[in-house]
């Protein structure tokens, strides 16, 4: 769906909102929970519960690749038996969450994959706080969620209606529990035949990607990714461009002058022959066979962990040639790299919804999935049966799941399903397993370690959407991504500059300065969220 089509979904979604939850389409009204249990802070409620029937909770997931199956695989067959209760998976795009909204009749729990939407910031219009379910239902809640993710969602009326998976806090940050994801990387025997070449500077950097060309004529001596995307924001945490001015306002990335002149590097080697035009059309599927099998001599490639797969099959086809991260481009005014990785809006964000036939149950299934219990169970299993832990305290998994972890990852997706079913999921329990990473992005994450920055300030800071800031947005973020390829395939210096300064007035035609007193505006919003000064 382009920018555009989802500006006007995001219209018709809204004029949705408050009317989605006048109809029950005859449901059971809810009743309470009785003499079912009484409430304890100290136990999780759902070992409480003395109900024998068994709840049906329907459950809209915004994506249609989601795995709709329940009760099928070891995990979801163990939640299913645990908590006394079928899960009716519905999945669908934005349009078919809108058709969901427009129905009157809601599910149980929706989950919605951008913090800032229409739907996320309508939520108190057709979602049950967390906060009061729990206390009335499931007190056990607050000691498994982070009070920091519960404090970001908090909407106007105090209260919180989402909460997401791979919601990373400042303790995240601080406590290395986050894996980089960005890294400058090139072949291990690309860089010892140049005699590992710095290439650090512009300057350095064109002398290096000569050499490689005459050295190795067969190899595409720089890629980034499949589109333009490495080439903004990951391509900026590496140079460590700033996300805000010293008085703490937005800082426009795009247009900061050490991130240029490392582009009109890059127009540079365009203009040489050693950035191939066609990169910029690559499919992401020819692109990942490119990394597969060696293609490139260096890669800003997208997120390592979406690169993993591919960069290990390189790897053990060819020992000795891997792809490493070295100390490549940096800023060339002594900025140190600010990596950035999910924030701590995270990603997947889960509501229950004031139609719920039983809240009790849908926050106890909240409360199940983040509690220890649910996280090792849908990362790992269940001890003896499964995995075993291992003196260090970390987690292994026992033989039989290994050799099918390693040798058919179909039937590990569809009988076990473990790192599958990730609401609520987060990498600290991953990294309880030592060999949660693929032995190909090891080096490249380390490298990455103590790079990590967290931007929270500046996550959901747009305007809010169906505004003319919002539209406005949307066409200049269309109009960057072209741009940023302009400037790449620039013939000359003069066509650079041009290209630019055509950029720079499609900005000013839409109203940008307007955007940036919200942007600044939001992230006062933020720092206030995030008790920074």
């Amino acid at each position: 769906m382009s920018g555009r089509q989802k500006f006007f979904a995001g219209i018709v979604l809204a004029t949705l909102l408050l009317a989605a939850c006048g109809n029950r389409d005859g449901r059971k009204q809810w009743q309470g929970i009785g003499d079912r249990y009484v409430p304890d802070p100290d136990v999780p409620a759902w070992t409480l519960d003395t109900r024998k029937d068994r709840v049906t909770l329907t459950w809209f997931v915004q994506a249609e690749w989601w795995n709709a199956s329940f009760g099928e695989d070891f995990v979801t067959s163990r939640i299913a038996k645990d908590m006394n209760i079928d899960i009716d998976f519905r999945i669908g795009d934005e349009s078919v969450l809108a058709t969901v909204f427009a129905s009157g009749t809601l599910p149980d729990i929706i989950t919605i994959f951008d913090a800032a939407s229409v739907a996320a910031r309508g939520a108190a219009s057709w979602a049950q706080p967390l906060n009061q379910l729990a206390e009335s239902y499931d007190p056990y809640f607050f000691k498994v969620a982070s009070p920091d993710t519960l404090n970001w969602y908090k909407m106007d009326d105090g209260n919180t209606y989402g909460y997401s998976d791979y919601s990373n806090t400042f303790a995240d940050y601080e406590n290395d529990l986050i894996p980089a994801a960005t890294a400058f990387l090139i072949r291990r025997d690309v860089y010892d035949a140049i005699g590992r070449l710095p290439m650090r500077t512009p300057e350095e950097f064109k002398y290096a990607i000569s050499v490689i060309a005459q050295r190795f004529p067969n190899l595409r001596p720089f890629a980034t990714g499949a589109k333009e995307g490495q080439l903004i924001g990951t391509f900026q945490d590496l140079l460590g461009v700033p996300i805000e001015t010293e008085d703490g306002k937005f800082y426009d990335r795009n247009l900061d002058p050490d991130y240029l002149a490392w582009i009109r590097t890059f127009s540079e080697l365009h203009r040489d022959g050693y950035i191939d035009d066609d990169r910029f059309s690559w499919s992401l599927p020819v692109y990942e066979e490119m990394v597969r099998s060696g293609s490139f001599a260096t890669i800003l490639p997208p997120r390592l962990p979406n690169m993993a797969g591919n960069l290990q099959i390189w790897m053990t086809a060819n020992p000795g040639m891997e792809y490493i991260a070295i100390d490549g481009p940096a800023s060339t005014l002594g900025r140190q790299p600010a990596l950035s990785q999910s924030g701590i809006s995270g990603w997947m964000i889960n509501y229950i919804t004031k139609q719920a036939v039983d809240p009790a149950v849908a926050i106890q299934l909240f409360t199940y999935l983040l509690s220890d219990y649910g996280q090792i169970l849908t990362f790992f299993g269940v001890e003896g049966e499964t995995f075993e832990r291992l003196p260090d305290g970390k987690i292994s998994f026992l033989p039989w799941v290994t050799d099918i972890r390693n040798n058919d990852n179909n039937r590990f997706v569809r009988e076990l399903r473990f790192r599958e079913f990730i609401p609520f999921g987060h990498d600290r329990t991953s990294f309880m397993d030592p060999d949660a990473l693929l032995e190909a992005v090891k080096q490249p994450i380390e490298w990455g370690r103590g790079k990590l920055v967290p931007q929270f300030v500046i996550e959901n800071i747009d305007p809010d959407p169906g505004t003319p800031q919002a539209m406005s947005l949307v066409q200049i973020k269309n109009e960057w991504d072209r741009t940023i390829v302009g400037l790449v395939r620039a013939a000359s210096d003069a066509e650079f500059d041009a290209t630019l300064e055509s950029y720079k007035a499609f900005q000013a035609r839409n109203n940008w300065n307007a955007i940036v007193d919200i942007f600044s505006a939001n992230m006062a919003r933020n720092r206030e969220k995030l008790g920074i000064n």
